[in-house]
């Protein structure tokens, strides 16, 4: 178990929570030219400084997390193409529909659990939204406040207290019946929207970069908001910012967005394959789960890039939770006020916070478990219903909170679990190897590459064995062609058969956040491709969900079509 000792991430004292207001970033145009705000991503935040500069921008704020900068560029400045330039975008919170009707059944009886519980103790969730207001049922929750607004504290919307609430909230204000999923976790109050529900790529990016510059004391991140990004999530900034938390051991949940129900209606980020996608289910007020259907709103899949999304669905319709006096809300939908404290609400928002309060009542039973055993286990407890299937939106079924309690446990143990954690020790011990024979294949030099490849250990390449063979038959195909055409056409017939297992690393070279981020540029990549979790987990990719992650749609050619060629 968890130590239970409460986690002040060095901001408050016992008392009270300090309000750490982070400075917004000045972006004064002069007038005489055409400025463009944008993030800018490849190598490295410091690089990528450079590169603005040189282009005779200006650097706005500093993005480590997503390897790059917020920036003004002038109309016309070109970077070069080892870089990604995504415009600045606007972002809205994933679930603002509230409703006067349905029955005020509690969220802990739609999910199976007891009224009592002091479950996700010892836990700490992130909530980025619209700031959590000072209210009874979080008294003690808030471990601590940063506003990227400007606008100080509170929650002048009505959003992220909502969402607090179904996370963590302790139903004091009504005996205990509106208690949270993890009324024990903390919280962090991470406000990047206004009053109006907006808010910005670049604000979301630095109240990430907060997140990341203080993981060690996060476990879980909920981001129920959502944008329609013009980018592939290979290279979009909001993507790779999240995926780069999950790396770095935070278990992202994110909304599959209010956009349904027409097939193809996930939002961004929902629709990245690593993180952890929620879709909403109307339970009709009930706790029996025989009635459960996918919600007329929730996002379905695939994605544009084919991607089966959401992973499953949560509780998400006419869900109870905190009320944040005089927001906006709260002002406009009087009807949906339950009792004095609370209000009520669907959307995916919802569903997603409920799952991050899931997500942090299993930490707090196996806190060894990694965001992708977190992801497997709660995928492979899903409850079905007919109302559930995938073919309706709901992935792989509904969330099923007390069976995920009962399995944490020995989810550790698993047979999947236990390879994926010895191929990740194998890959980061063999890093230097990899290393050396990566840069020997972007430099097309076979004899080098040939005899790195000797130098591996048995156990590297006999991971590179299983990650090549877990392929399907069309991304084998594909990764061949793509090895073929780019580094090694006329080799000879005896380096192609030596080479079968290097084919997996083509694969990944030519598919990979990291790679395709970089965009041929960097210098540093071949470490982080080898030792990162998100490739280890392709090795055990037919035991768990990554199967469903790494599927031939996200390796195939049509996805990647937009890619730069050298």
């Amino acid at each position: 178990m968890r130590n239970n000792r409460r986690r002040r991430i060095g901001l408050a004292a016992a008392a009270a929570v300090t309000m750490i207001t982070l400075p917004v970033p000045a972006v004064a145009q002069p007038l005489a030219v055409s400025w463009h705000e944008v993030v800018v991503t490849g190598a490295g935040s410091e690089a990528a400084a450079g590169a603005v500069e040189a282009a005779g921008g200006r650097v706005v704020a500093r993005l480590p997390l997503a390897r790059g900068v917020a920036a003004l560029l002038p109309q016309g400045a070109a970077l070069g193409p080892g870089w990604t330039v995504a415009p600045q975008r606007e972002l809205t919170v994933a679930g603002a529909t509230s409703d006067g009707a349905g029955s005020a059944t509690t969220v802990r009886q739609m999910l199976g659990m007891p009224a009592r519980g002091d479950e996700g103790r010892g836990v700490t969730v992130a909530v980025v939204d619209t700031g959590i207001a000072d209210v009874a049922d979080l008294t003690g929750r808030v471990a601590a406040r940063v506003d990227l607004t400007g606008t100080g504290g509170g929650d002048g919307y009505g959003h992220g207290t909502f969402m607090a609430g179904l996370i963590a909230g302790s139903g004091a204000a009504s005996g205990g019946a509106y208690r949270g999923v993890a009324p024990g976790a903390d919280l962090v109050d991470v406000k990047v929207a206004d009053a109006d529900g907006r808010t910005d790529l670049v604000t979301v990016l630095r109240g990430l970069q907060w997140v990341s510059d203080h993981r060690k004391d996060v476990q879980v991140l909920n981001l129920s908001l959502s944008s329609d990004s013009p980018l592939p999530y290979q290279v979009d900034p909001l993507n790779q910012a999240l995926e780069s938390l999950w790396r770095q051991g935070v278990t992202v949940v994110v909304p599959s967005g209010n956009e349904g129900p027409g097939t193809g209606s996930v939002t961004a980020p929902g629709n990245d394959p690593v993180l952890l996608t929620t879709g909403g289910l109307d339970a009709a007020g009930t706790a029996g789960r025989g009635d459960d259907v996918v919600g007329v709103w929730s996002g379905r899949g695939p994605t544009s890039q084919g991607d089966a999304k959401p992973d499953l669905v949560a509780a998400g319709g006419h869900v109870v939770s905190l009320r944040s006096p005089g927001s906006a809300v709260d002002r406009g939908n009087p009807s949906a006020r339950v009792d004095d404290a609370y209000f009520r609400g669907s959307g995916t928002s919802m569903a997603a916070a409920v799952t991050s309060g899931a997500v942090a009542a299993t930490l707090a039973v196996q806190p060894k478990l990694g965001p992708d055993a977190v992801k497997n286990l709660l995928i492979e407890t899903a409850y079905p219903s007919a109302g559930l299937t995938a073919a309706a939106g709901g992935g792989a079924g509904g969330l099923d909170v007390p069976g995920a309690l009962a399995a944490a446990p020995a989810w550790r143990t698993s047979k999947a679990q236990s390879r994926y954690e010895q191929d990740t020790e194998t890959v980061r011990r063999d890093a230097k190897r990899w290393s050396a024979f990566t840069r020997a294949i972007v430099a097309g030099d076979g004899q080098s590459a040939e005899r790195a490849w000797a130098q591996l250990t048995p156990a590297s390449r006999d991971w590179a064995a299983r990650a090549w063979a877990q392929l399907d038959p069309t991304a084998r195909a594909w990764a061949a062609r793509a090895w073929a055409a780019r580094a090694w056409a006329g080799a000879d017939d005896g380096w192609a058969a030596r080479a079968w297992a290097a084919r997996a690393w083509a694969a990944r070279a030519w598919a990979s956040t990291d790679w395709a981020a970089r965009a041929w540029a960097g210098e540093d990549w071949t470490a982080r491709a080898w030792a990162g979790e998100d490739w280890t987990a392709r090795a055990w990719a037919g035991e768990d969900w990554a199967a469903r992650a790494w599927a031939a749609d996200r390796w195939s050619a049509s996805s990647w079509a937009w890619l730069p060629q050298s």
